[in-house]
């Protein structure tokens, strides 16, 4: 199957993130690392996601991990700011979950792990944001919106 990448790298799935998920491959750089996690999120490549963190098996929730991933519809990347000589990548990866937009932001920071140099997740730091609704409330007074001409809170407000 040819697929863009979820990414937004523009490439495609089996040119851009595929490999590192896969194993083929090992991300030369944070951000390629970011975009490749982000993309697990996306395929619910859990064991790549736990694997590519500094002490992931021991210091990862794997099951909060995988309910986040399975109960989340991804909607895109945004690559903020990234400086792949420091080591970090600022990010914004968008969901929904539920009737809810949400937006992680992240500074994220990486290491090189010392004996093979393969980037490692270390840790983040959490950019609070707003959570916006993806669809209007009813009110009780206004009109149905199913149509029949009766007020929401004489049908299916009910």
């Amino acid at each position: 199957m040819f697929e863009k990448c979820p990414c937004g790298s523009g490439k495609l799935y089996g040119n851009c993130c595929k490999p590192y998920i896969k194993g083929k491959e090992n991300a030369p750089t944070p951000e390629a690392l970011m975009r490749a996690r982000y993309s697990a999120y996306v395929f619910h490549e859990i064991d790549f996601i736990i694997d590519t963190c500094k002490n992931g098996k021991t210091d990862i929730d794997r099951g909060s991990v995988e309910k986040w991933s399975n109960n989340s519809i991804w909607s895109g990347l945004e690559i903020i700011k990234c400086d792949n000589d420091k080591g970090t990548v600022e990010f914004k990866a968008n969901f929904e979950q539920g009737f809810l937009k949400k937006v992680h932001h992240e500074v994220a920071s990486f290491i090189q792990a010392d004996d093979t140099g393969v980037w490692q997740y270390s840790n983040g730091k959490i950019i609070p944001v707003s959570v916006v609704k993806s669809e209007l409330k009813q009110g009780r007074n206004e009109y149905c919106a199913c149509g029949s001409g009766k007020k929401f809170k004489h049908c299916c407000g009910r």
